[in-house]
């Protein structure tokens, strides 16, 4: 099971290597981290002061 999201990942990155889309790469990572802050900090007392931000 945890060998097939990596898969996925690979295939996403030989993707993007393969078809010069160098620029998705931050797209990516921004939307990955800015789902891991909300996802760590939904239920938390810093909830409020993160979603004012957004």
């Amino acid at each position: 099971m945890i060998m097939d999201k990596f898969h996925i990942l690979a295939a996403f990155l030989k993707f993007l290597m393969e078809r010069k889309k160098f620029w998705l790469i931050p797209i990516v990572v921004m939307l990955v981290l800015l789902s891991m802050l909300l996802v760590a900090t939904q239920g938390s007392a810093v909830a409020p002061f993160i979603y004012t931000l957004f």
